[in-house]
């Protein structure tokens, strides 16, 4: 058996325990300082009520919600937080898998009492963080963390043999783990609505335990992947710019997929002499090692850069919240993709990095 810690609302529960002030109000953390001109990262449960999200603007949900509490997003503090609760986790002597910052996943293999083993976890992170989690329990990762989504906030979820089909029958396929994003769509599209039905036309989706948790010998998995260049010069010529992002994507979705690994959170640094940095990251429901998708993502942050901050110096981009691969190919677009991609990381290995790349990366050779 799996259990899957998702901790709730993980940055807004953490700003609301270090400040008594902000508990029980509507609140946003923002990437950055300016509240009007900044992406939610979190929102707590009071905001999420009002329907206020993370990406949303901040400014559309200063509109929903005029006296919305605001804090700038702390990473040393939510990163801090996550290593003592995976160090209390470690505590239960099960082996342990770091899935995310504010996921955890537990094989706690022919436990006798899974449920009461949630509670206790449950309890004794509130009771050291005043933050709460929802625990999901079932044979494999998958439907663990499916299970730990149905009773949010603070509630622990069972799925076994005599409730499989009943909870999966209530609950929509975009809520399984890939689902919430073109996978979903196209198969919602060929009429499959919830997550039974997903199970009903491909079983092997639920029924495999894809993954693998980390033997106590085995070596530590990194947090993070980066790479970042100093350019020559300063420069302002997006498409220069945005060739060397592409080249430095092309080299993180590399090193990912050498270790078999996928990343949901992209960041994205940019330094300008006069300026200083700019810094954005933002976090994706579908994890990817294709380094074009790390690519585009990368985009979407630099889209948000203030105009007085193009003219560039260095560049870096770092891919974290990493997990196994570990998803099952289910589209035939996807499986094409995936043998190209693995096509050309094979040609290069053999032949040298640079035998095959995009034509774009051409731009960072002048």
């Amino acid at each position: 058996m799996i259990l899957h810690i998702d901790m709730d609302a993980f940055f807004a529960s953490i700003e609301q325990a270090i400040n008594p002030r902000l508990k029980g109000k509507p609140l946003i953390v923002g990437s950055r300082g300016n509240k009007t001109r900044t992406v939610v990262c979190a929102a707590s449960y009071e905001a999420k009520r009002l329907g206020i999200h993370s990406g949303m603007p901040s400014k559309d949900a200063f509109d929903i919600c005029p006296d919305l509490e605001f804090v700038v997003a702390s990473q040393a503090k939510y990163i801090w937080t996550s290593e003592q609760i995976f160090e209390l986790l470690k505590g239960y002597g099960f082996i342990l898998n770091y899935a995310s910052v504010d996921e955890f996943q537990i094989d706690i293999l022919e436990h006798p009492e899974p449920l009461k083993l949630a509670e206790r976890i449950r309890k004794q992170i509130y009771a050291n963080f005043n933050i709460t989690a929802s625990v999901g329990i079932a044979k494999n990762w998958l439907l663990a963390k499916l299970a730990s989504k149905i009773n949010k906030p603070n509630g622990v979820t069972l799925i076994n043999d005599n409730n499989f089909k009943e909870i999966l029958s209530l609950t929509p396929l975009n809520k399984a783990c890939g689902m919430n994003g073109k996978n979903g769509q196209a198969l919602m599209a060929q009429g499959l609505k919830t997550c039974w039905d997903l199970y009903l036309s491909l079983p092997e989706f639920f029924d495999t335990n894809p993954g693998k948790f980390k033997e106590a010998d085995e070596p530590e998995k990194p947090k993070s992947i980066s790479h970042s260049y100093t350019l020559p010069s300063s420069s302002e010529n997006p498409q220069f710019i945005t060739a060397w992002i592409r080249l430095l994507s092309e080299m993180v979705g590399e090193r990912l997929r050498q270790q078999n690994l996928v990343a949901r959170t992209v960041h994205l640094w940019l330094n300008n002499p006069q300026t200083g940095d700019f810094l954005g990251q933002k976090t994706f429901s579908i994890a990817t090692n294709d380094s074009y998708e790390i690519y585009l993502r990368t985009l979407k942050i630099m889209a948000r850069i203030p105009k007085d901050c193009h003219k560039i110096r260095a560049i870096g981009i770092t891919a974290s919240g990493l997990a196994q691969q570990s998803y099952l190919l289910l589209l035939p677009e996807e499986k094409r993709r995936e043998a190209l991609v693995r096509a050309m990381d094979k040609i290069n290995s053999r032949f040298g990095d640079s035998s095959i790349i995009p034509a774009q990366v051409i731009l960072t050779r002048k």
